[in-house]
Protein backbone atom coordinates (compact mmCIF):
# COMPACT_ATOMS: atom_id res chain seq x y z
CA UNK A 1 0.00 0.00 0.00
CA UNK A 2 1.52 3.36 -0.85
CA UNK A 3 0.13 7.03 -0.07
CA UNK A 4 0.73 9.77 -1.64
CA UNK A 5 2.16 12.88 0.52
CA UNK A 6 3.07 16.49 0.38
CA UNK A 7 5.40 18.35 3.62
CA UNK A 8 7.55 21.29 3.12
CA UNK A 9 11.16 22.09 2.50
CA UNK A 10 11.26 26.01 3.44
CA UNK A 11 8.01 27.42 1.69
CA UNK A 12 7.78 25.00 -1.31
CA UNK A 13 5.84 21.31 -1.21
CA UNK A 14 8.07 17.81 -1.28
CA UNK A 15 6.07 15.40 -3.20
CA UNK A 16 6.43 12.05 -1.71
CA UNK A 17 5.08 8.50 -1.45
CA UNK A 18 4.61 6.86 1.52
CA UNK A 19 4.97 3.28 1.57
CA UNK A 20 2.97 0.54 4.34
CA UNK A 21 3.32 -3.04 5.36
CA UNK A 22 1.21 -5.27 4.28
CA UNK A 23 -0.09 -5.78 7.70
CA UNK A 24 -0.59 -1.73 8.42
CA UNK A 25 -2.10 -1.38 11.72
CA UNK A 26 -2.25 2.97 12.53
CA UNK A 27 -2.61 2.25 16.46
CA UNK A 28 0.93 0.23 16.50
CA UNK A 29 4.42 2.37 16.01
CA UNK A 30 6.84 1.56 12.91
CA UNK A 31 10.65 2.29 12.37
CA UNK A 32 10.75 3.94 9.11
CA UNK A 33 13.37 4.53 6.34
CA UNK A 34 13.94 7.84 4.33
CA UNK A 35 14.80 6.35 0.60
CA UNK A 36 16.73 9.18 -0.80
CA UNK A 37 16.68 8.99 -4.72
CA UNK A 38 19.96 9.42 -7.16
CA UNK A 39 20.40 12.78 -9.57
CA UNK A 40 17.78 12.85 -12.19
CA UNK A 41 15.64 10.25 -10.76
CA UNK A 42 12.51 10.81 -9.03
CA UNK A 43 10.50 8.93 -6.04
CA UNK A 44 9.11 6.16 -8.80
CA UNK A 45 12.32 4.63 -9.85
CA UNK A 46 15.27 2.85 -7.53
CA UNK A 47 14.36 4.99 -4.05
CA UNK A 48 10.68 3.51 -4.67
CA UNK A 49 11.61 0.06 -5.68
CA UNK A 50 13.89 -0.05 -2.47
CA UNK A 51 11.25 1.77 -0.50
CA UNK A 52 8.68 -1.44 -1.21
CA UNK A 53 11.00 -3.90 -0.56
CA UNK A 54 11.40 -2.27 2.93
CA UNK A 55 7.67 -1.74 3.36
CA UNK A 56 7.03 -4.98 2.81
CA UNK A 57 9.58 -6.20 5.28
CA UNK A 58 7.33 -4.38 8.05
CA UNK A 59 8.84 -0.89 8.03
CA UNK A 60 6.84 2.61 7.13
CA UNK A 61 9.12 4.18 3.79
CA UNK A 62 9.04 7.58 2.12
CA UNK A 63 10.50 8.12 -1.12
CA UNK A 64 9.82 11.61 -2.07
CA UNK A 65 11.57 13.86 -4.96
CA UNK A 66 13.81 16.56 -4.57
CA UNK A 67 13.10 20.20 -4.71
CA UNK A 68 12.88 21.68 -8.01
CA UNK A 69 12.46 18.04 -9.30
CA UNK A 70 9.88 15.96 -10.58
CA UNK A 71 6.90 16.50 -8.92
CA UNK A 72 8.04 19.00 -6.11
CA UNK A 73 8.01 22.68 -6.17
CA UNK A 74 10.74 24.64 -5.47
CA UNK A 75 12.05 27.46 -8.15
CA UNK A 76 14.07 27.87 -10.55
CA UNK A 77 13.50 24.19 -11.82
CA UNK A 78 16.18 21.68 -12.53
CA UNK A 79 18.41 22.64 -10.50
CA UNK A 80 20.56 19.82 -8.44
CA UNK A 81 21.76 22.17 -5.31
CA UNK A 82 23.57 19.64 -2.92
CA UNK A 83 22.61 21.80 0.64
CA UNK A 84 18.41 21.71 -0.41
CA UNK A 85 19.19 17.84 -1.37
CA UNK A 86 20.15 16.97 2.47
CA UNK A 87 17.43 19.69 3.43
CA UNK A 88 15.20 17.54 1.37
CA UNK A 89 16.08 14.70 3.98
CA UNK A 90 15.98 16.80 6.84
CA UNK A 91 12.11 17.52 5.79
CA UNK A 92 11.49 14.36 5.21
CA UNK A 93 12.86 13.12 8.60
CA UNK A 94 10.41 16.15 10.29
CA UNK A 95 7.54 14.63 8.28
CA UNK A 96 7.65 11.35 9.77
CA UNK A 97 8.06 12.59 13.21
CA UNK A 98 4.51 14.17 12.56
CA UNK A 99 2.70 11.13 12.11
CA UNK A 100 1.22 8.73 15.27
CA UNK A 101 2.86 5.39 13.71
CA UNK A 102 6.12 5.93 13.17
CA UNK A 103 8.57 5.53 16.05
CA UNK A 104 10.74 8.45 15.80
CA UNK A 105 13.30 7.63 17.97
CA UNK A 106 13.39 4.56 15.09
CA UNK A 107 14.14 6.58 11.61
CA UNK A 108 16.47 5.60 9.27
CA UNK A 109 18.10 6.62 5.72
CA UNK A 110 19.01 5.39 2.68
CA UNK A 111 19.99 6.41 -0.35
CA UNK A 112 20.99 5.16 -3.88
CA UNK A 113 24.08 6.51 -6.28
CA UNK A 114 24.36 10.40 -5.75
CA UNK A 115 21.39 9.71 -3.12
CA UNK A 116 23.94 8.03 -1.03
CA UNK A 117 25.99 10.51 -0.39
CA UNK A 118 23.34 12.68 0.24
CA UNK A 119 22.47 10.91 2.94
CA UNK A 120 25.85 10.08 4.59
CA UNK A 121 26.40 13.70 4.66
CA UNK A 122 23.09 14.52 5.88
CA UNK A 123 23.43 12.44 8.45
CA UNK A 124 26.41 13.40 9.74
CA UNK A 125 24.30 16.32 11.56
CA UNK A 126 20.81 15.16 12.01
CA UNK A 127 21.00 12.68 14.26
CA UNK A 128 17.22 11.72 14.31
CA UNK A 129 18.76 9.37 11.41
CA UNK A 130 19.47 6.58 13.40
CA UNK A 131 21.13 4.16 10.89
CA UNK A 132 22.42 5.01 7.27
CA UNK A 133 22.52 2.62 3.99
CA UNK A 134 23.87 2.98 0.54
CA UNK A 135 23.34 0.93 -2.47
CA UNK A 136 26.00 2.21 -5.39
CA UNK A 137 25.95 5.56 -3.22
CA UNK A 138 28.33 7.68 -5.07
CA UNK A 139 30.14 11.29 -3.83
CA UNK A 140 28.69 13.43 -6.81
CA UNK A 141 31.40 15.87 -6.23
CA UNK A 142 34.23 14.12 -6.34
CA UNK A 143 32.50 12.50 -9.72
CA UNK A 144 32.43 16.17 -11.43
CA UNK A 145 35.46 17.30 -10.02
CA UNK A 146 37.63 13.82 -11.93
CA UNK A 147 36.28 16.16 -15.15
CA UNK A 148 37.41 19.42 -16.52
CA UNK A 149 36.13 21.07 -13.37
CA UNK A 150 38.07 24.73 -14.34
CA UNK A 151 36.63 24.61 -18.08
CA UNK A 152 32.87 23.83 -16.25
CA UNK A 153 33.49 26.64 -13.28
CA UNK A 154 34.74 29.10 -16.08
CA UNK A 155 31.68 28.26 -18.04
CA UNK A 156 29.16 28.58 -15.27
CA UNK A 157 30.72 31.71 -14.38
CA UNK A 158 29.96 33.08 -18.33
CA UNK A 159 26.92 31.06 -18.21
CA UNK A 160 25.74 32.93 -14.33
CA UNK A 161 26.85 35.92 -16.62
CA UNK A 162 25.14 36.00 -19.42
CA UNK A 163 21.50 35.29 -17.75
CA UNK A 164 22.11 38.14 -15.06
CA UNK A 165 22.14 40.26 -18.64
CA UNK A 166 18.71 38.57 -19.55
CA UNK A 167 19.98 35.49 -21.69
CA UNK A 168 17.85 32.43 -20.99
CA UNK A 169 19.03 30.06 -18.73
CA UNK A 170 21.04 27.17 -20.11
CA UNK A 171 19.20 23.52 -19.57
CA UNK A 172 21.51 20.22 -20.11
CA UNK A 173 20.84 16.97 -20.18
CA UNK A 174 22.23 15.03 -17.24
CA UNK A 175 22.63 11.78 -20.23
CA UNK A 176 22.38 11.10 -23.81
CA UNK A 177 18.51 11.68 -24.21
CA UNK A 178 18.12 8.11 -25.91
CA UNK A 179 20.94 4.60 -26.58
CA UNK A 180 20.82 5.83 -30.25
CA UNK A 181 22.03 9.32 -29.25
CA UNK A 182 24.80 7.70 -26.69
CA UNK A 183 25.54 5.61 -29.90
CA UNK A 184 25.86 8.42 -32.07
CA UNK A 185 28.52 9.97 -29.12
CA UNK A 186 30.70 7.05 -29.31
CA UNK A 187 29.84 6.54 -25.47
CA UNK A 188 30.95 2.93 -24.79
CA UNK A 189 31.45 3.32 -20.98
CA UNK A 190 28.97 1.50 -19.02
CA UNK A 191 28.15 3.11 -16.65
CA UNK A 192 26.40 5.90 -19.21
CA UNK A 193 25.42 3.07 -21.85
CA UNK A 194 23.18 1.60 -19.18
CA UNK A 195 22.33 4.80 -16.88
CA UNK A 196 20.71 5.68 -20.45
CA UNK A 197 19.34 2.35 -20.80
CA UNK A 198 17.57 2.89 -16.92
CA UNK A 199 16.61 6.32 -17.63
CA UNK A 200 15.62 6.56 -21.38
CA UNK A 201 14.34 3.51 -21.78
CA UNK A 202 10.30 1.24 -20.70
CA UNK A 203 13.02 0.23 -18.45
CA UNK A 204 12.92 2.31 -15.72
CA UNK A 205 11.58 5.75 -17.61
CA UNK A 206 9.38 7.89 -15.59
CA UNK A 207 7.62 11.42 -17.28
CA UNK A 208 8.90 13.45 -14.60
CA UNK A 209 12.44 11.84 -14.69
CA UNK A 210 13.01 14.63 -17.63
CA UNK A 211 17.02 14.28 -17.91
CA UNK A 212 17.02 17.78 -17.37
CA UNK A 213 19.39 19.92 -15.29
CA UNK A 214 20.14 23.52 -14.59
CA UNK A 215 23.85 23.69 -15.93
CA UNK A 216 24.78 26.38 -13.04
CA UNK A 217 24.03 24.02 -10.35
CA UNK A 218 27.14 22.60 -10.92
CA UNK A 219 28.78 25.16 -9.59
CA UNK A 220 27.46 24.22 -6.07
CA UNK A 221 27.58 20.22 -7.52
CA UNK A 222 31.46 20.59 -7.91
CA UNK A 223 32.31 22.14 -4.47
CA UNK A 224 30.14 19.63 -3.02
CA UNK A 225 32.09 16.49 -0.82
CA UNK A 226 29.17 13.85 0.34
CA UNK A 227 32.18 12.49 2.82
CA UNK A 228 34.10 15.54 3.74
CA UNK A 229 33.90 15.52 8.22
CA UNK A 230 32.30 11.65 7.72
CA UNK A 231 35.56 10.53 10.53
CA UNK A 232 34.15 13.25 13.23
CA UNK A 233 30.67 13.64 12.62
CA UNK A 234 29.01 10.17 11.49
CA UNK A 235 28.33 8.77 14.44
CA UNK A 236 25.10 6.35 13.36
CA UNK A 237 26.06 2.29 12.17
CA UNK A 238 26.33 2.00 8.35
CA UNK A 239 25.63 -0.34 5.86
CA UNK A 240 27.24 0.35 2.41
CA UNK A 241 26.38 -1.86 -0.53
CA UNK A 242 27.70 -1.39 -3.85
CA UNK A 243 28.49 -3.47 -7.22
CA UNK A 244 31.36 -5.02 -7.77
CA UNK A 245 31.99 -3.95 -11.78
CA UNK A 246 33.89 -0.54 -11.35
CA UNK A 247 32.59 1.93 -13.67
CA UNK A 248 32.98 5.79 -14.80
CA UNK A 249 30.47 7.19 -11.84
CA UNK A 250 33.02 5.92 -9.38
CA UNK A 251 30.65 3.58 -6.74
CA UNK A 252 32.52 1.02 -5.90
CA UNK A 253 35.49 3.33 -5.19
CA UNK A 254 33.37 5.44 -3.51
CA UNK A 255 32.48 2.63 -1.53
CA UNK A 256 35.52 1.63 -0.27
CA UNK A 257 37.04 5.13 0.34
CA UNK A 258 33.77 5.50 2.99
CA UNK A 259 34.03 2.29 4.49
CA UNK A 260 37.69 3.02 5.70
CA UNK A 261 36.80 6.66 6.53
CA UNK A 262 33.97 5.75 8.70
CA UNK A 263 35.05 5.27 12.45
CA UNK A 264 32.23 3.63 14.33
CA UNK A 265 30.14 0.79 13.67
CA UNK A 266 29.72 0.01 9.67
CA UNK A 267 29.54 -3.21 6.99
CA UNK A 268 30.88 -3.06 3.35
CA UNK A 269 28.86 -5.49 1.05
CA UNK A 270 30.07 -6.24 -2.95
CA UNK A 271 27.38 -7.69 -5.22
CA UNK A 272 29.78 -9.52 -7.18
CA UNK A 273 29.32 -9.53 -10.82
CA UNK A 274 26.99 -6.35 -10.98
CA UNK A 275 27.45 -3.15 -12.32
CA UNK A 276 25.76 0.32 -11.20
CA UNK A 277 22.78 -0.19 -12.51
CA UNK A 278 22.10 -3.64 -11.83
CA UNK A 279 21.84 -2.78 -7.90
CA UNK A 280 18.80 -0.12 -9.36
CA UNK A 281 16.35 -2.65 -10.38
CA UNK A 282 18.22 -6.07 -11.24
CA UNK A 283 15.90 -8.62 -9.25
CA UNK A 284 18.49 -10.66 -7.89
CA UNK A 285 20.96 -7.68 -6.89
CA UNK A 286 17.87 -5.81 -5.27
CA UNK A 287 17.24 -8.68 -3.12
CA UNK A 288 20.95 -9.82 -2.51
CA UNK A 289 21.03 -6.19 -0.84
CA UNK A 290 17.48 -5.90 0.10
CA UNK A 291 18.92 -9.26 2.53
CA UNK A 292 21.85 -7.21 3.69
CA UNK A 293 19.37 -3.82 4.10
CA UNK A 294 16.83 -5.76 5.99
CA UNK A 295 18.98 -6.88 9.13
CA UNK A 296 20.70 -4.31 9.42
CA UNK A 297 17.49 -1.56 9.86
CA UNK A 298 16.07 -4.34 12.13
CA UNK A 299 19.24 -4.45 14.57
CA UNK A 300 20.05 -0.79 14.50
CA UNK A 301 16.16 0.88 14.37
Amino acid sequence: MTQAVKFKNRTWDIAGNLHFPADFDASKKYAAIVCVHPGSSVKEQTAGIYAGKLAAEGFITLAFDASFQGESGGEPRFVEDPAIRMEDIRAAVDFLTTLDYVDDSRIGALGICAGGGYAVNAAMTEHRIKAVGTVAGANIGRLYREANHKQTLAAVGQQRTAEARGVAPMITNWIPNSPEEAKQAGITEIDVIEAVDYYRTPRGQQPTSCNMLRFTSLGNVLAFDAFHLVEQLLTQPIQIIAGGVPGAFGSLHDAKDLFARVQGKKDLHIVEGATHYDMYDKPECVKEAVGKLVPFYKENL
